[in-house]
């Protein structure tokens, strides 16, 4: 493919040992197998946005638009904090607006016993004002602890491969329609 796909895979989280790396690396992995798209790791940890009484027009906060611009999908890899997503990804959706704008945007959720569906739940609201295109599938690892390796690799992973595929596949025409009907008629324009 001559103008691959691009997906930023974003990082839910900043707390201290998290597992984001562990399934960020694992998507990466995934996704590094296919050859119609490239992808990129945006994570709030390493991008010094500022705090939430802070200017947001920082440098961070710029080179977070610059990454969300260049992007044409997203997957958001979100643990489920208290029933919900974390304060760090919020902050980082709401640091930008019209990089969101008609993209699509898949999940990979975890955390116990619901496996972080909560917090994809109120995130398909959140991205749905923003006129972002949410996918139907997504990822999902309910009680996440148990399902990965010590070397980080998944136990078991036919389900959790197979689910990625599809909600890649999904991302992956979705991304191409949208981003071919951005060049047609710029989205402003019908907002």
């Amino acid at each position: 493919m001559s103008d691959p796909i691009h997906v930023a895979v974003i990082l839910g989280s900043t707390r201290e040992g998290r597992l984001c790396d562990t399934l960020a690396a694992w998507v990466a992995g995934e996704l590094d197998k296919r050859h119609d798209l490239t992808f990129s790791l945006i994570d709030p940890a390493s991008l010094d946005l500022p705090g939430c009484h802070e200017n947001q027009a920082n440098e961070g906060i710029r080179r977070l638009r610059d990454q969300l611009d260049r992007a044409d999908a997203f997957v958001v890899l979100t643990p489920e904090y208290n029933h919900s997503f974390p304060a760090a990804l919020k902050f980082l959706i709401d640091s930008s607006y019209a990089e969101w704008q008609t993209k699509p945007v898949g999940f990979v959720s975890y955390g116990g016993i619901s496996g972080g569906l909560r917090a994809v739940e109120q995130l398909r609201q959140v991205f749905a004002e923003l006129h972002a295109v949410t996918v139907r599938d997504s990822v999902s690892f309910i009680n996440v602890w148990e399902q990965f390796a010590d070397d980080g690799s998944l136990i078991g992973p036919d389900r959790a491969v197979a689910a990625l595929q599809r909600m890649v596949s999904q991302l992956h025409w979705w991304a191409t329609a949208t981003r071919a009907a951005r060049k047609t008629a710029p989205y402003r324009e019908v907002a």
